[in-house]
């Protein structure tokens, strides 16, 4: 997986992976133009994409409805570090479910990558690449 992320201006970015782009932003009252959701909010939404993704599937699997599946993430943003804390997913079903399957709904849900991934935390490194300056 490579994702490209280049500078627009302001404090916008724009993310490019597999001919696909979106565009990151501030909010006016940080500096920004508000022309995209903030990295954070990036965050959440792939949060919620994914899990939406294995609910469907768990659903398709069991010929239950999934139109009009609904997922919402809310979070904390937290100081020292400043991070994000306290992650809730809601997932809003377009018809009841037993209880056998809402287990096995948030069974599902719970093996996505990125919720994988923020339960296991990777291993991180920063590489900075200086380009020369010609004199």
């Amino acid at each position: 997986m490579d994702v490209h992320v280049t500078y627009q201006d302001g404090v916008k970015f724009q993310a490019s992976c597999r001919g696909h782009q979106i565009l990151s932003d501030q909010p006016l009252d940080n500096d920004g133009q508000d022309q995209g959701m903030t990295p954070p909010e990036w965050f959440l939404s792939s949060l919620g994409a994914c899990v939406g993704f294995y609910a469907v599937k768990y659903l398709e699997t069991r010929q239950l409805d999934a139109k009009g599946l609904a997922i919402t993430v809310t979070a904390d943003k937290t100081e020292s570090p400043v991070s994000i804390d306290n992650i809730r997913i809601q997932i809003t079903t377009p018809t009841a479910l037993e209880p056998r399957h809402q287990k096995g709904l948030e069974r599902a849900v719970d093996a996505c990558i990125i919720h994988n991934t923020l339960t296991h935390p990777p291993t991180m490194t920063t590489e900075i690449l200086s380009v020369a300056i010609a004199s």
